[in-house]
């Protein structure tokens, strides 16, 4: 047997071989932290869109349901155009029938949306409610909506056109159709999502 037959690698093809397994094992890694991003975000944007929905399903029935008798006054139906560093903030308060929560007697409620400022670059949707039944001067129970809130808009057609604003005191009616948008950041882009809803309880 030969020397050359008895040889076995040498030190340049052991650090060639050693090269291209680093390579492999990177790119496996970078793919396997790509597709972990890639997940992750995916599962962000369908959790943002799941609470999404479900606000705007939880306001389409509250705004479906609402309660107004033009002889009541505590019946009011209010929407007032507000704007927050450009952004559209509109608050919504009303008297709904809603399923009673922890210390509520009835399935009256008042409820009112309101954007806060969440941080310096963001809002929040916050929703507070009362029992109708319950003393005027009792504050309500707030809880956050939504999170990373661009805009939330509401408009109410009066039976010709659509406007920001709208007082059931004013007005003595309620309008024929109520069109809510809320605007989020999704990544580099703004999307809004939208529901009409049409007020069919009431007492004219």
């Amino acid at each position: 047997m030969t020397a050359s037959s008895r040889a076995g690698f040498t030190l340049l093809e052991l650090l060639v071989a050693l090269a291209i397994a680093l390579v492999i094992v990177l790119a496996v890694t970078t793919t396997m932290f790509s597709l972990n991003r890639s997940y992750q975000a995916a599962s962000r944007d369908m959790e943002q869109r799941r609470t999404v929905r479900t606000a705007l399903d939880l306001i389409r029935r509250e705004l479906s349901s609402v309660l107004y008798r033009p002889a009541d006054q505590q019946l009011r139906f209010k929407v007032d155009d507000r704007d927050l560093y450009g952004k559209p903030t509109s608050t919504l308060a009303i008297t709904t029938l809603a399923p009673p929560r922890e210390g509520e007697i009835s399935d009256q409620i008042r409820v009112q949306y309101l954007v806060e400022e969440a941080d310096a670059t963001s809002l929040r949707l916050t929703r507070g409610s009362r029992d109708f039944f319950q003393q005027e001067d009792l504050p309500l129970k707030n809880h956050t909506v939504l999170d990373g809130l661009e805009g939330f808009l509401v408009e109410c057609h009066d039976g010709s056109k659509w406007v920001r604003s709208w007082d059931t005191d004013l007005t003595s009616r309620l309008p024929a159709r109520v069109r809510v948008t809320l605007s989020l950041r999704d990544r580099d882009k703004t999307v809004a999502y939208q529901i009409i809803a049409t007020p069919r309880i009431n007492g004219q």
